[in-house]
């Protein structure tokens, strides 16, 4: 995947990025639905409207250029929001630290881009998965530079900042104070 980050011009892979995003954008707003967040659902359908018109099938971000944010839910915070705890702490290949519950969402994701709902022609469908998984390990080549750079023991580090973080996505920002006797 380094290879993919110096040999791509910038352009290419912020569009790459934009029409995988878009992509997400539509999931997002159904995870947004079945948390109970309308407006939020609305944004989201709004957005992919418009990138998919206007930006040139998701290619362009002119939604966000317009102001309409991405606010990205997942299934495995939609299924945190509903009670199911996290699970234990995995690392999936290619695609990083994930746990139980949020490993589903990820293959639920990747089974809907391999799946025939947007082409038949497989090999098209089989290059634009492998397309999504290089420009997910691609996004991460950043943030694995800095940790090889401050983390002592990488990976009770990656573990507990990576909980950490999926926890505060699941309540928005505002989680509850974890007590000491609860299981984690």
């Amino acid at each position: 995947s380094e290879v993919y980050v110096k040999v791509l011009p910038s352009f290419v892979r912020t569009g790459i990025g934009n029409f995988f995003g878009n992509l997400g954008d539509g999931w997002s707003a159904i995870n947004h639905l079945l948390q109970g967040k309308p407006e939020d659902a609305l944004n989201m359908t709004l957005r992919m409207a418009v990138n998919t018109t206007i930006g040139l099938g998701g290619l362009l971000d002119v939604a966000g250029e317009a102001g309409l944010e991405r606010r990205s839910e997942d299934l495995g915070q939609t299924l945190g929001v509903w009670g199911v705890p996290s699970g234990p702490y995995l690392v999936l290949p290619l695609l990083g630290p994930s746990s139980l519950r949020d490993s589903v969402g990820t293959v639920a994701g990747m089974a809907d881009r391999a799946s025939p709902n947007y082409t038949d022609d497989v090999a098209l469908r089989n290059s634009a998965l492998l397309l999504s998984v290089v420009q997910t390990r691609a996004e991460l080549l950043g943030a694995t530079r800095l940790l090889d750079d401050i983390a002592l023991d990488r990976y009770t580090f990656l573990r507990d900042a990576y909980l950490a973080r999926r926890r505060n996505l699941v309540y928005d920002g505002n989680p509850p104070e974890e007590r000491d006797d609860a299981p984690k």
